[in-house]
């Protein structure tokens, strides 16, 4: 019998650094021209790769780095579909709509169970069984990357598992039961038919190409998002590893990185995660200045992914034998950390 876990109701009095009115109005502008710049500007860079990976599909020795490259770049389609799911990145609302349908597709992600489970993340960041999206502390091998950075059938086996069940109307565990309760059929209707566009388009683009000799088309697009995704493995656990649940404070659970400009550009700005909690209506590309109007209260950023991974790897091996150790970010001194 499906049953989600009763949730008492809550709110968390969430830390935000304070900000001027004028100003924060002015960081919440989005702009279609600056999204289209973040959306083309990505687009060309998986269209250059695919378009050299079509040139050389007859040289094996040219090709399989070839798709690494277009990998890599694909896989970030995955932060755009997060950003757009948010609503922020166009100032006109449909083109919004129309760029997260077209890019979950791409990367098999259910845009109706995504928002459902990641806006209780930020509603309830780390703080379990309100967010579950999320859990620490995470264990994260040499084996995760491996798979993620070549090929990772396990990963690809689970998404079409997942979306097999819900094209069928079928959810399941803790966390789903919980989004998708079973007295609300509408809303598991949409999470269905969702699932089966997914899998009927897919499918056709697969059949239709092996069909027509392009083996290629479903390498660089129905399974783009499976191989090559190290990069995107680097940037993302960055977000929270290590650090402390259950806390009201977005200083003390997520952590913001400074980047390359084309790793942040392809990152879709989610280096700055602290900015991003603290105020999810600010679209992507403001958030660099919004870190610039609060820095003055967070902790000291990491610069790059070596200087972050050391502090990762290093909290990571502590809580090997002190399980229950979080690492607590130092604040500047006329900055407290919030209380519950």
């Amino acid at each position: 019998m499906e049953a989600a876990t009763d949730r008492a109701s809550r709110t968390i009095n969430w830390y935000r650094t304070p900000i001027p009115r004028e100003q924060l109005r002015e960081l919440n502008q989005c702009s279609d021209v600056r999204a289209l710049l973040q959306i083309l500007g990505h687009l060309s860079l998986i269209a250059a790769t695919a378009a050299t990976a079509w040139q050389v599909q007859d040289r094996l020795e040219l090709l399989l780095p070839v798709l690494f490259l277009h990998g890599t770049v694909y896989v970030f389609l995955f932060n755009a579909t997060h950003e757009l799911t948010h609503g922020t990145v166009f100032r006109t609302r449909w083109l919004n709509r129309f760029f997260t349908r077209i890019f979950c597709f791409f990367v098999w992600r259910n845009h109706h169970m995504f928002w459902a489970s990641h806006a209780e993340h930020h509603k309830y960041t780390l703080h379990a069984p309100d967010d579950l999206e999320v859990t620490l502390p995470r264990r994260l091998t040499v084996a995760d990357f491996l798979r993620v950075t070549i090929f990772d059938p396990r990963v690809f086996y689970a998404t079409l598992r997942k979306t097999g069940l819900h094209a069928l109307g079928r959810v399941e565990g803790e966390w789903e039961l919980h989004l998708f309760p079973a007295d609300e059929p509408d809303r598991r209707r949409v999470l269905a038919n969702w699932a089966r566009i997914l899998l009927i388009g897919h499918v056709a683009i697969t059949a239709g190409s092996l069909y027509l000799g392009l083996w290629l088309v479903p390498v660089l697009t129905t399974f783009g998002s499976f191989y090559g995704g190290w990069l995107r493995f680097l940037c993302n656990h960055t977000q929270h590893t290590g650090l402390q649940d259950d806390v009201p404070d977005f200083r003390l659970c997520t952590r913001t990185i400074l980047l390359s400009p084309l790793t942040q550009f392809l990152y879709w700005h989610m280096n700055y995660h602290i900015e991003h909690h603290m105020y999810a209506a600010v679209p992507c590309y403001n958030l660099g200045k919004l870190h610039r109007a609060i820095r003055h209260e967070l902790p000291e950023s990491n610069r790059g992914l070596w200087d972050t991974w050391c502090e990762i790897l290093t909290i990571m091996k502590r809580q090997e034998t002190e399980p229950s150790y979080e690492y607590v970010p130092a604040l500047p001194d006329a900055s407290q950390p919030a209380v519950t």
